[in-house]
């Protein structure tokens, strides 16, 4: 037994519920908002259970219910240990050398892109720095931009169908949701042709479609 705590925006929380999906796994999923009463995430509650105070974190119960001893945080070692765990449908390639490139394009955007945008930098630059929408939206644009023409080349020389040839991987997991906030802070993508090409080959896929954030039962 699988529990999911989320938020239905979070672009890590995404991520997971593709890779759960993919793999055909069923998890109760938890909303945890990440802005009411100035975040839940913050509240004890959940602190206790994830002192990053952070989405997502999985939790796996034995045939019992009985809630494993390890609480799992960071969307990309969730996804590592499903993958893991559960081989069918694999997210990462067999060969040594491939997995190194998916993995590499996959942090590009998790490690490098993704923290200079996420809610709690964007919530500080207004909070602490004072910085108005257009300073915050042209900090948001320029690290989009600069993440997006690094992944772009490598998309030329690796991609397929998805980001590595023609088998969803661990980067297409990561691409669709920082696309999907790219395209809510409205970031031109057309300089990304492949970026753009795969994305839309991927929300084709029934993972994808119903790990979309407009898709979940917290939307809103």
């Amino acid at each position: 037994m699988l529990k999911l705590y989320g938020y239905w925006r979070s672009s890590a929380a995404y991520r997971v519920r593709v890779a759960l999906n993919h793999k055909g796994l069923d998890a109760e999923q938890i909303s945890v908002h990440l802005v009411k009463d100035g975040g839940e995430q913050h509240k004890p509650e959940y602190a206790g259970l994830n002192p990053q105070e952070l989405v997502p974190a999985l939790i796996e119960s034995d045939s019992k219910g009985e809630e494993a001893d390890v609480v799992l945080s960071q969307s990309l070692a969730i996804i590592e240990y499903l993958d893991e765990k559960y081989p069918d449908n694999a997210l990462l390639p067999q060969d040594l050398h491939d997995r190194a490139i998916v993995r590499s394009m996959a942090m590009s955007i998790a490690c490098e892109v993704h923290p200079l945008n996420n809610l709690k930098v964007l919530q500080y630059l207004s909070k602490e720095l004072a910085l108005d929408d257009e300073a915050k939206s042209a900090w948001y644009h320029h690290w989009i931009d600069e993440g997006f023409r690094a992944l772009e080349k490598q998309l030329i020389k690796h991609s397929g169908q998805y980001c590595f040839g023609d088998t969803v991987t661990l980067a297409d997991l990561c691409l669709v949701p920082q696309v999907y906030n790219a395209n809510r802070f409205k970031v031109d993508l057309s300089p990304y042709p492949n970026i753009v090409r795969i994305v839309e080959n991927c929300n084709r896929l029934d993972a994808f479609i119903n790990a979309a954030p407009e898709n979940q039962a917290d939307a809103g």
